[in-house]
């Protein structure tokens, strides 16, 4: 089976989830969204929505069944006027989502976030734009995202035994469809990881990296894995990735280094020789120059950020 690269990124950049409200947006009233180090989606299951967030020439509007997915990074207010002028604006909570009350003359938000904590980020959540929205009117009726909009409305309308298990299974799903219309945008729109990996060839390398970062890859063997020249490679890589093919390996080392320090107690001579360097000395050398912080540092500070409110669990 040929490697699922998106599920890689997703796994090797220790991403984390969580289920964050269910929001009743009426008069007066205004939500804001801190997300400094995630990346998330709105479902607008009710009424109409405006997004509020520095950057944009106006409000993004919202309708029933659109879904917007953010960056990492972009806090924002909704609200269900087109003005935050006189409204009390207030902090998200982290709950449960409560029973909606159908009569109630509001819009109707379910969201959720993913966070990456750590940096350098993977390519493809350094390409992703800052908001696309998914419009219901724009999609296909029978297509996934609109019927998992149906069936996350059915589910949170009712009060079905392990509604939130499917609640939080159904967001996950929305989110893996929402991220691959993601990909497709960035992929016809600019030269990334996303229009890479649709090249066979760049694509086998990238894939390869991720099976093996561990490997002394060189650009020779990738080159005669992918049935292309060095020079080829080099150039195919760089036009595809804006990037080259030692630099990316580099990355995803250092991002399964960042993960392992941060969720295992494995000392450092172990991390090194597991993301692919001799000793920890040389891996030291290169994580420092890559994240800003000796592997040390880093776990300690990884240490005592992990109890911070908007920090969030590992699943």
């Amino acid at each position: 089976m040929d490697t699922d690269l998106l599920s890689a990124a997703l796994r090797d950049t220790g991403l984390s989830r969580r289920l964050l409200d269910l929001s009743e947006l009426g008069s007066g009233k205004a939500l804001r969204f801190p997300c400094e180090r995630s990346i998330g989606l709105h479902a607008v299951l009710r009424g109409q929505v405006h997004l509020h967030a520095p950057g944009l020439p106006e409000p993004l509007v919202l309708e029933h069944g659109d879904v917007a997915v953010m960056a990492r990074g972009c806090d924002h207010v909704l609200s269900v006027q087109p003005s935050l002028q006189g409204l009390a604006v207030e902090r998200i909570g982290v709950r449960n989502p409560a029973p909606v009350d159908p009569s109630a003359h509001t819009g109707t938000v379910l969201s959720s976030a993913y966070q990456l904590w750590h940096t350098p980020l993977h390519p493809f959540f350094s390409e992703m734009p800052a908001w696309s929205v998914l419009r219901a009117s724009e999609l296909p009726r029978l297509g996934p995202l609109a019927l998992l909009g149906g069936l996350l409305q059915a589910e949170l309308g009712g009060s079905q035994p392990g509604v939130d298990m499917a609640t939080q299974g159904l967001l996950d799903l929305l989110f893996t469809y929402a991220l691959r219309e993601v990909m497709a945008r960035c992929a016809n729109a600019r030269a990334g990881w996303s229009q890479a990996v649709r090249d066979p060839q760049v694509g086998r390398v990238l894939a390869l990296m991720h099976d093996q970062p561990a490997h002394a890859w060189t650009l020779d063997e990738l080159a005669r894995r992918a049935g292309l020249s060095r020079t080829a490679l080099a150039e195919r890589f760089r036009q595809a990735m804006g990037d080259t093919p030692l630099n990316h390996l580099r990355t995803l080392r250092m991002q399964r280094a960042m993960k392992l320090l941060s969720e295992t107690s494995q000392p450092l001579e172990a991390v090194a020789t597991t993301v692919g360097y001799q000793d920890a000395f040389s891996f030291s050398k290169v994580f420092k120059r890559t994240v800003g912080a000796s592997p040390r540092a880093f776990r300690q500070q990884d240490a005592a950020e992990r109890n911070m409110a908007w920090r969030f669990q590992a699943g």
